[in-house]
């Protein structure tokens, strides 16, 4: 019976320092951030201070948030020998979290290594965050089944979250967030479910912003689409970072309240003021506790 916060970001010492390392993007300058063809991001360094954000979490009355490497930053998909030392001081620095924190594992989907992500998720990581990019058609879960297969496997979940968006450096800053990490989000939500579910079909799997809103168009996929598997999939789910009460009412009317989990994107954008979203106590319930606990463990 605790409160979760499925969506958070903390980089950690380790993980700075690593990004620091390196010399070609993505990598840090002091705490500027340089990807592939995105504008330089300053960030706020208090935004990763370890003891205030478990200040935050604390006061947000959370029992678990759960952070992820930030996969917009592209490390899941540098060439192996790159993306190693990235995920290992990502891994390594999560790991050693203090309470409420715990973590999303994360993999490198260029080159699929699933006897190294069970290695990782045997240290205790509540599932696993691959990059929507990753799982957007059918020759990406072909690519990635070695590790949704060890999922399926280990009873763990599958957090989808926008990746990298290049070539968005000319738009205004909230381009990326608002145009590319969006339509990543909307084709995962219907990659899944033209190529993922069938293939996996006891994988749980949360959906960031709200599957970029993918699910209100239910109305014309059944208009539009194959028929097949337009209801409501139980084991399926999506969180609320970003989005408000109009957004999530609607989600709620088109899924069902047992499909939401609270997710607030921090440092990137703050946890609701109501976390029922003005749906009442029992919505609050579920998206906090009930729903979060069948997304990671599969009971109610």
């Amino acid at each position: 019976m605790t409160n979760v916060d499925v969506h958070q970001h903390l980089w950690t010492p380790a993980l700075v320092a690593a990004l620091r390392s390196r010399g070609e993007p993505p990598f840090l300058d002091g705490w500027t951030l340089f990807l592939h063809g995105e504008a330089p991001y300053e960030i706020p360094p208090a935004d990763h201070d370890v003891t205030r954000r478990a200040e935050q979490a604390a006061a947000d009355g959370l029992g678990l948030a759960l952070v992820s490497l930030s996969a917009p930053i592209g490390v899941e998909w540098l060439p192996a020998a790159e993306a190693r030392p990235l995920l290992d001081a990502y891994h390594e620095g999560a790991a050693a979290l203090p309470e409420p924190f715990g973590a999303w594992a994360a993999a490198c989907v260029r080159d699929i290594d699933a006897k190294e992500t069970a290695e990782v998720l045997d240290r205790g990581f509540a599932g696993l965050q691959l990059p929507a990019n990753a799982l957007a058609d059918a020759a990406g879960y072909a690519r990635c089944t070695p590790l949704l297969d060890l999922l399926e496997e280990r009873d763990l979940p599958l957090f989808v979250h926008p990746g990298p968006a290049p070539g968005e450096s000319e738009g205004p800053g909230w381009w990326p967030a608002m145009v590319p990490y969006v339509q990543q989000m909307h084709a995962a939500w219907f990659a899944f479910r033209a190529f993922g579910r069938a293939r996996h079909p006891r994988l749980r799997v949360c959906f960031a912003l709200l599957a970029g809103l993918a699910p209100l168009h239910g109305e014309r996929f059944a208009a539009r689409g194959d028929g097949a598997g337009s209801g409501v999939d139980p084991d399926v789910f999506v969180e609320t970072s970003s989005y408000g009460p109009r957004a999530v009412d609607a989600i709620v009317r088109a899924l069902g309240v047992d499909a939401v989990v609270q997710g607030s994107d921090r440092p990137y954008a703050e946890p609701p003021q109501h976390p029922g979203f003005g749906l009442g106590g029992a919505a609050a319930y579920a998206f906090r506790i009930a729903n979060p606990r069948r997304l990671l463990t599969g009971r109610n």
